[in-house]
């Protein structure tokens, strides 16, 4: 099966999605022959000018996010022999609810969010759950529409908040850019002899660790964490973790690590306990497939003090 590259643009209405699109489909080091859907889920005062294409094989098809099918867009691509999908989408709409119903054979091969700097931080502090769904699996996000010397920080706090690895752009209303080149530092020591990591760490921390797990391998960590057993490996290791809260009460959820650890059955579920444990990086069912973080137990201490605060926070 031929695997289709998919291009994802995302953000909020009148954001600029649809004029870097435009922008990127005039250009013939991207637009050469190949041939392209464009995927529209959103429908702003912005236009596309097929006429300005170096290649006219560019079709366009639009489709509502909230109802569109694996079989619809699996046709789509069969109708136009697609060589490559460019979809626009709509930013009241979550992200993953249409990557769950894309085809087998397409991948996702990039992800840009747009963000008016006018309108960002009212966003933010409204309807905060879907600005992270965009920041969380982006690779870039691009800030546009701001003043040349206005304060940018509180951008770069937000999108790094979410996402550590996140390139920001900042575009500028005198038609200069400038790539954001704020280092964040860990607020914890990977090269330590052993990682400590404070309770208000943890979710960064856990991020990091399951994003780059290589960096990480041979390694000892230290945290707090309360037991939750894996059905299948109950007698030989559990998962210590936290309960994460990205941006809302609604999607907290638990995020442990797979630990082995010999005595792993007396654990009690949900109790506190303080783990010491040297990570490795390789698959585990839980990753399905994908390499990640295994802890080895070093020494686990029962009886711990819950964290402060008990949900970790982004």
């Amino acid at each position: 099966m031929v695997e289709i590259p998919v291009y994802v643009f995302t953000g909020f209405l009148d954001a600029g999605k649809t004029k870097f699109i435009q922008e990127t489909l005039e250009d013939s080091r991207f637009n050469n022959g190949e041939r392209t859907l464009i995927l529209l889920f959103e429908e702003g005062e912005e236009e596309f000018d097929f006429s300005t294409y170096p290649s006219q094989n560019v079709f366009l098809e639009i489709l509502d996010q909230q109802t569109v099918t694996t079989r619809e867009l699996d046709a789509l691509a069969k109708k136009y022999n697609a060589d490559r999908i460019v979809a626009e989408l709509n930013g009241m709409q979550q992200v993953g609810d249409l990557y769950m119903r894309l085809p087998e054979n397409w991948i996702v091969a990039q992800e840009v969010m747009f963000a008016d700097a006018t309108t960002f931080m009212a966003y933010n502090a409204n309807m905060r759950n879907l600005v992270m769904d965009k920041l969380v699996g982006a690779q870039m996000v691009v800030f546009n529409r701001l003043e040349k010397g206005g304060d940018t920080m509180p951008f770069h706090k937000i999108a790094r908040a979410a996402n550590r690895r996140i390139d920001i752009l900042y575009d500028y209303t005198d038609g200069t850019t400038e790539f954001d080149d704020v280092i964040d530092p860990l607020p914890f020591d990977i090269n330590a002899p052993v990682i400590e990591v404070k309770d208000e760490h943890y979710a960064l921390w856990y991020r990091d660790c399951t994003e780059e797990p290589e960096k990480y391998d041979g390694k000892i960590v230290r945290f707090k964490a309360q037991v939750a057993m894996l059905r299948r490996d109950k007698n030989a290791m559990f998962a210590p973790g936290r309960f994460v809260m990205t941006c809302c009460v609604e999607d907290i959820a638990f995020c442990g690590i797979p630990c082995r650890y010999k005595d792993s059955k007396n654990l009690v579920p949900r109790s506190w306990v303080m783990v010491e444990a040297k990570i490795t990086a390789e698959k585990h069912k839980l990753y399905k497939g994908d390499v990640g973080p295994v802890l080895t137990a070093i020494r686990v201490e029962t009886g711990a003090e819950p964290a402060n605060p008990d949900v970790a926070e982004f």
